[in-house]
């Protein structure tokens, strides 16, 4: 199970009061409901492995030199990421507990976790499950990777493999990075092609598969393109030659090894029950850990 650690702290900090709070004051919101979630993901799927991977670089320069726009409207004043107060200063202390109850973390340098999860997913042999609440990991969904899509929360979660994604968007998921590029995506800032909607989008991407083919049966008059479709995408050639390169996920992300095991017992008891204690968290601590047992039995 690979976990879209920042999708996840973002949802819980929004579904969990600010209110929850630890002894001393401090918001834990957080910390509470990504545990509280990741215990229920692991109970309800029991997998023997798990990682939670990370946003080392938000925003990758290399995304943003090929669609400027990208997450540009997340950018905080001081150039980082719009995260709100309150949240920032959890996502360390999560990390800790994570860290200290043995579960894995990876990350690599100038790439989005989308791009870990990609990477990690890709050389695998085993069966994968991705979650996340970014329709773009839906791109990995294979015979072998299914995502688990958290977008109306854990309780409304998809189950998503390659037959989902077709009979949802009318296209094969390896294509979805080319039908965002063509619909556009307002959370990525991702502009699209200007009069084409994601029925046209599916469309094309069904009957002509990548961008660069799609342009190609364009610029020649190919048939197969609803009324005035062909026209929109011979006027936004310029962005459809570099927005795939920033939509596509990654697969050669410098992610290093790491142990993903379950772990049996933590890594490190007396830190974890030295930050549950002080964050107010011993019982998610302790259905986190039941949930993990369980899972390995």
């Amino acid at each position: 199970m690979l976990v879209d650690a920042a999708n996840l702290y973002f949802r819980a900090f929004h579904a969990v009061p600010e209110s929850v709070t630890a002894p001393d004051g401090r918001p834990v919101n957080a910390v509470r409901g990504f545990l509280d979630m990741a215990a229920s993901l692991i109970e309800q799927r029991r997998p023997r492995r798990w990682v939670a991977c990370l946003d080392l670089d938000w925003r990758p320069a290399f995304r943003v030199a090929l669609v400027p726009s990208y997450k540009a409207h997340r950018v905080a004043k001081d150039g980082g990421e719009d995260v709100p107060a309150a949240l920032g200063p959890q996502i360390p202390l999560l990390l800790q507990i994570i860290t200290a109850a043995g579960l894995a973390c990876a990350g690599a340098e100038g790439f989005e976790a989308d791009d870990v999860m990609a990477t990690l997913a890709a050389r695998d042999p085993e069966p994968v499950e991705i979650v996340s609440g970014d329709r773009d990991l839906l791109a990995t969904a294979t015979d072998r990777v299914t995502v688990l899509y958290t977008g109306r929360g854990l309780a409304r979660m998809a189950v998503m493999g390659p037959q989902e994604v077709r009979a949802r968007y009318g296209i094969p998921a390896a294509n979805y990075a080319d039908f965002a590029v063509l619909r556009g995506d307002p959370s990525d800032g991702l502009p699209g092609v200007p009069g084409v909607g994601e029925k046209t989008a599916a469309a094309l991407v069904a009957r002509f598969g990548r961008v660069e083919n799609i342009v190609g049966a364009a610029e020649r008059g190919d048939d197969g393109f609803p009324a005035g479709a062909a026209a929109r995408v011979r006027a936004a050639r310029d962005y459809l030659a570099v927005a795939p390169g920033a939509v596509h996920l990654r697969e050669d992300a410098p992610v290093d090894e790491v142990d993903d095991a379950l772990p049996r017992t933590p890594r490190d008891g007396d830190r974890l029950q030295q930050l549950a204690a002080d964050l107010g968290v011993e019982s998610a601590v302790r259905r986190l850990l039941a949930a993990i047992s369980e899972s390995l039995d």
